[in-house]
């Protein structure tokens, strides 16, 4: 009888570490920039399609998205250049008239995130009763620069730092720019890269205080003719104005606060266009917008109102600079000091009455801090637009 066995199977050879051959690493550099170009490349064409989607930086093509009516405003004014230093480029600050040019005139400051647009409806009204009528956009605003260039001396500081200024080379100079060089040349252009990094301009938002925009209104009145001129401030205006009036008081006829008060920066809420994901969703989605000034400004802004001032604040920086300008604004000052130092100046204050029983005892406050000052109440928001001042001339 057979006896069968089994037979172990054959080993595998078996090899030490130190008869495997290491891999030898790629030290091509051309495989790491075509990878490299290419991921930035990617990241570059979805970048710009997103930016460009939601805020277009492009003027031309930003102004071409604007709404009808805002472009239609822009064609009825004129820009103006100012300089609030020696030193700096002057600004582009824009301006619209209306009524006769020989009668009174009134110069409307807006407030808080808002523009000339804004006023347009009391611009009209007030012309219509023959007053020459001048609003503008404070820099930071609405039509007029909400940028500047600026020099900026040394390297991209950070990963961050230098992978954005790779993307804004990219942008310049086209996708593969850094790949062609290293094919043409044979080397990566590190030194143009590093010289370019050391001694470049960017455009920086606007960020101007209480005296820059002093200086504004200083020069918008006497490039245009307007002294003596009667001062509308709405809103956070008295913050950035406050100082002007009391430095340059021989320009003013008379002053109008409609709905400011010095404990307040503004009706809108500047950190709502500051805070992460919240200001993307706030000037991004035209009905969170809406709904935000509805519960702050006033509740019955009209859509084209409302657009208007969003698709403002999306492009040319307009956001950032609207933010930074709000920060600068002067609330702490004695609202009843100030006012003491302006016993000649004529002063009223028009109120809503209609807003809140807590905003309604604010305009009281102001108008016991400033007892020379008539005081009148509107019906409207917070929101100069919806105030009638038909029956509030300026005081002569």
């Amino acid at each position: 009888m057979a006896i069968i066995t089994e037979e172990p199977e054959p080993e595998q050879p078996t090899h030490s570490r130190s008869q495997i051959s290491p891999t030898k690493p790629n030290n091509n550099p051309f495989s790491f920039w075509f990878y490299f170009t290419l991921s930035v490349s990617l990241f570059t064409l979805f970048f710009v399609f997103t930016s460009s989607t939601l805020s277009p930086q492009d003027s031309k093509t930003w102004f071409l998205t604007l709404p009808s009516p805002l472009r239609h405003h822009y064609s009825n004014g004129r820009t103006i250049k100012v300089q609030t230093h020696p030193d700096e480029t002057p600004l582009q600050v824009f301006t619209l008239q209306e009524g006769p040019t020989s009668s009174e005139n009134i110069l409307i400051v807006h407030g808080q995130g808002l523009s000339s647009y804004s006023y347009r409806h009391l611009a009209k009204s007030l012309a219509a009763n023959g007053l020459h009528v001048t609003s503008l956009d404070l820099p930071g605003h609405g039509f007029s620069d909400n940028s500047v260039e600026v020099s900026v001396e040394g390297g991209a500081n950070g990963v961050f730092g230098r992978f954005w200024y790779v993307y804004s080379e990219i942008q310049e100079r086209g996708l593969f720019w850094a790949f062609d060089q290293m094919v043409e040349t044979g080397q990566i252009p590190y030194e143009e890269i590093q010289a370019r990094m050391s001694k470049r301009k960017i455009r920086k938002p606007i960020d101007l205080g209480p005296q820059e925009m002093g200086k504004v209104l200083g020069e918008v009145i006497d490039s245009m003719g307007l002294a003596p001129v009667h001062l509308i401030l709405h809103d956070s205006a008295l913050g950035l104005s406050a100082d002007f009036v009391s430095e340059r008081a021989e320009l003013v006829r008379s002053v109008t606060l409609i709905d400011t008060a010095s404990s307040t920066k503004g009706a809108f809420p500047v950190w709502a266009l500051e805070v992460p994901v919240v200001r993307e969703v706030v000037v991004g989605v035209s009905f969170v917008f809406a709904k935000v000034v509805g519960l702050c400004c006033s509740k019955r802004v009209g859509v084209a109102d409302s657009e208007g001032s969003r698709a403002l604040l999306k492009g040319r920086d307009g956001r950032r600079a609207v933010v930074n300008v709000g920060k600068r604004v002067n609330s702490s000052f004695d609202l009843a000091e100030w006012g003491e130092g302006l016993k000649g100046v004529p002063m009223q204050v028009v109120w809503s009455a209609g807003w809140s029983e807590e905003w309604s005892r604010e305009g009281h406050r102001v108008a016991s801090a400033l007892p020379q000052a008539g005081f009148l109440t509107h019906s409207g928001g917070r929101w100069a637009q919806l105030c009638d001042l038909r029956r509030t001339q300026p005081l002569r």
